[in-house]
């Protein structure tokens, strides 16, 4: 081998091969920029910039003791918010990858998009709704996290991508990486949901929709490849972001089996009852003593109800049931 062992790899480079991606893929170049412009970087791109100022987070790290179904589970294998994070943006950049779309706008989409859930999963959410008006939503809190909790200045795209991965939000992504994020994160919540409420013994894998089973094969990594191939020969054959007909009416019908027989099943109800009545009490709390609040929650900008649910939306669920006990205590 000749000559020098590196060679340096500048953020020119990196622009300069995004144009071999398709035409429909979103290039760094073209990014309707930021809310307030700044100096390029030499050596990454701009979404490049993003996903690292989103790793480097709090909000990111707290994700390690958040709920993704199980309420502050006990074993070690549950999914929490942060494996449920890492394994939505690897599918994410699989299907990037794939369709030749900007892999790293994907990652930085997949990995910002859940930084605002609630403690304690969807029931935190159903516990805020009625302190605002309409509904309370994790992706609008994700990009408050970046706009104003810890503000990061992200481009637009992926901000856009974050706000709307939920499949309820509307308008859709307006990148096809936001698209495949939200693909990503359903494939990821419902093949592991699986497994966690069949080793919690909540159902066995017999129970599960025959034609789930048929679409997708056995249980497990073979669910994630075929609903992934899924996504990528529809988009192919539609000619944008999109999963098979087929193989989508099959993940819906695995959605529906999961709502009525793991998240909204009775035998939960207590749980979460106890996981509403927590978060509602910490917000009737912090609402009759604000002064309590920590600094970083509280924005002149923002009122005292905004800032109450900034902290409490913001708690891991161990720290919620912490203080909910620490304050029934003062009592």
């Amino acid at each position: 081998m000749t000559g020098e062992p590196f060679r340096r790899f500048t953020r020119a480079d990196a622009e300069c091969a995004e144009e071999s991606l398709a035409p429909a893929a979103t290039r760094s170049t073209e990014t309707r920029g930021r809310e307030h412009p700044e100096p390029q970087d030499p050596v990454r791109t701009v979404f490049e910039r993003d996903r690292d100022r989103i790793l480097h987070s709090k909000a990111f790290r707290r994700l390690k003791h958040k709920t993704q179904v199980f309420i502050n589970p006990e074993g070690d294998h549950f999914v929490t918010r942060l494996t449920h994070t890492l394994q939505v943006t690897q599918i994410g950049r699989a299907m990037a990858r794939a369709l030749s779309l900007n892999e790293t706008l994907t990652e930085a989409i997949c990995l910002g998009h859940d930084v605002g859930h609630s403690p304690f999963g969807h029931t935190g959410e159903d516990a805020l709704s009625p302190y605002v008006e309409g509904e309370w939503l994790h992706s609008a809190q994700s990009v408050r996290v970046f706009r104003v909790l810890e503000p990061a200045n992200l481009t637009w795209e992926v901000l856009d991508g974050i706000r709307a991965h939920s499949w309820k939000i509307d308008p859709p992504p307006s990148t096809p990486e936001g698209m495949l994020c939200r693909y990503a994160d359903r494939i990821a919540y419902l093949t592991h949901d699986v497994d966690d409420a069949v080793r919690a013994g909540v159902i066995t894998h017999t129970d599960l929709p025959a034609a789930a089973v048929a679409a997708f094969g056995e249980p497990g990594s073979a669910w994630i490849g075929s609903m992934i191939a899924g996504v990528i020969d529809g988009s192919i054959e539609a000619g944008l972001v999109e999963m098979q007909p087929a193989l989508l009416a099959a993940m819906h019908e695995l959605r529906d089996f999961m709502f009525a027989n793991v998240y909204l099943r009775a035998a939960a109800a207590p749980q979460r009852d106890r996981a509403i009545r927590v978060i509602q009490a910490l917000v009737d709390h912090y609402m009759s003593h604000p002064e309590s609040i920590p600094d970083s929650y509280r924005h002149d900008d923002a009122d005292t109800l905004t800032q109450v649910i900034d902290y409490v939306s913001g708690m891991t669920d161990r720290f919620a049931l912490r203080e909910y006990d620490r304050l029934a205590g003062l009592v």
